[in-house]
């Protein structure tokens, strides 16, 4: 239901909030979501992508409030040879184009409700700047766990290297210690990450408002530190509400999807022949590219192993393949270059989740009670499995050898202390126990129900 304020002539009225992500997956996902809970709850919201983001995926959303603006972010020079290039292209491009959307809206003449807040995606703490020209607030919403936030937080203040001496162990404020392994772990081009990463800690002492897609009793103690010097508000999981509580209407996807999608339909067809807890689901992400060394391990163990198997693989990737495999495996396995994840995780087929850790993933399977694999690649990726793994126990780390590779033995072992092994129960009685949690943290009431409805009052009170 909408819910307005009223001034003193009787006039009803409403806050407009701006919500913009970074234009990966990933980001928008979260934030769409989000932005899905401010309008139930009565905000004016225009969700707002980029043209580079239009080129990929698509908007698809059933009748609803939110309206869509996409500004450009198109390059002025076709020489974009690194990350730290497209960065340096991106912030010129969109900061440029976000100050002439906001321009034209302050000067519309229509009857339309002005904006007065930016929710912006926190790697691009360069909106603050544009916001506050123009005489808007700005609050980040942050994509990562707060414990990786917390991480990235010591980074950019100087109290913490990133990698860090071989010996050197971190304590969070949950108590619990991280070996160098267990820390964000970078790519080549590690310094452009590092900074990309940690700037999205710059003037947070600016903002009024810092949203963290996480929720409180998932990730307490980090939290209740965090919040000692920080206006932090959890307010996830960022999922559809299908798969939660319930309460939004025809929130069964996240409505952002690639274009041209195949096999989405097939997989959960596929899924629907087989029997319960008999099928390995494996996905990488959108980003990870594996070794070739990689893919054969995998290969070499789903080609001896009895459960049935449903893969995820980005085309590029399909090459890694050894010759004939999809067509030796067809009896047991299914490949697909897409999928929609939330409905393969909630199949009761699905008996684990072999995982990269991505943030996203990580909620999805948490909210959805399936134990997980974890093989982490980079990044945040790394601490999120030792959550996984050691804090939260809804799931098993797969040791890596010497090469950095999960050899097909280390997977056997590790699916059979999922499957059939050492401790099955206990990870999917944790499993089960935080699909709970999460469904009470969204729900009416709930901890992140509250710190959502907060924001809408408080942005309300702001327009009286």
């Amino acid at each position: 239901m909408e819910k307005t304020t009223v001034d003193g002539g009787g006039e009803m009225k409403q806050s407009h909030v701006i919500v913009f992500p970074f234009p990966r997956h990933g980001h928008m996902n979260p934030m769409l979501q989000f932005a899905k809970r401010l309008v139930s709850k009565g905000l004016l919201l225009t969700f707002l992508t980029t043209s580079s983001a239009s080129e990929s995926l698509i908007l698809d959303l059933p009748p609803s409030p939110i309206r869509h603006k996409v500004i450009s972010d198109d390059p002025e020079s076709n020489n974009i040879d690194s990350l730290d290039a497209y960065l340096r292209s991106f912030r010129a491009a969109a900061s440029k184009s976000l100050a002439n959307f906001i321009d034209e809206a302050l000067i519309s003449d229509s009857n339309e409700v002005l904006p007065s807040l930016i929710v912006y995606d926190s790697v691009m703490p360069w909106v603050q700047s544009v916001a506050a020209e123009r005489g808007l607030d700005a609050a980040p919403f942050f994509t990562q766990s707060a414990a990786v936030n917390h991480i990235l937080d010591l980074v950019y203040k100087g109290s913490l290297s990133i990698p860090p001496p071989e010996d050197v162990a971190v304590s969070l404020p949950s108590e619990i210690v991280l070996q160098p392994a267990d820390l964000p772990t970078l790519p080549d081009d590690g310094d452009v990450v590092l900074e990309f990463m940690t700037s999205q800690f710059i003037n947070l002492e600016n903002v009024k408002w810092i949203f963290f897609n996480t929720f409180d009793r998932l990730e307490c103690k980090v939290v209740n530190w965090m919040t000692k010097t920080l206006p932090i508000k959890t307010v996830g999981p960022t999922i559809p509400s299908a798969y939660l509580d319930g309460r939004l209407v025809d929130d069964k996807a996240y409505g952002l999807n690639v274009l041209n999608p195949n096999d989405g339909k097939k997989a959960i067809e596929w899924l629907d022949s087989k029997e319960t807890a008999s099928v390995i689901y494996i996905s990488f992400g959108s980003l990870v590219n594996l070794e070739k060394e990689q893919v054969t391990e995998l290969t070499c163990f789903l080609r001896n192993t009895n459960l049935s198997f449903l893969w995820v693989l980005r085309e590029s990737e399909l090459g890694k393949l050894p010759n004939n495999f999809v067509q030796d495996t067809s009896e047991q396995g299914l490949i697909v270059n897409w999928c929609c994840q939330l409905e393969v995780l909630s199949h009761k087929a699905v008996s684990c989740f072999v995982t990269h850790c991505g943030w996203n993933s990580t909620i999805e399977a948490l909210s959805l009670g399936v134990p997980m694999i974890a093989i982490p690649q980079w990044v945040d990726q790394t601490t999120n499995a030792k959550f996984v793994a050691d804090v939260w126990e809804v799931g098993v780390r797969v040791k890596k050898n010497d090469k950095g590779i999960v050899t097909k033995e280390e997977l056997e072992a590790s699916i059979r202390k999922i499957v059939q092994g050492e401790k099955p129960n206990e990870i999917k009685q944790n499993s089960i126990k935080w699909k709970k949690v999460a469904k009470e943290a969204m729900d009416e009431g709930g901890s992140s129900d509250k710190n959502i409805d907060e924001f809408v009052q408080a942005m309300a009170a702001s327009i009286i």
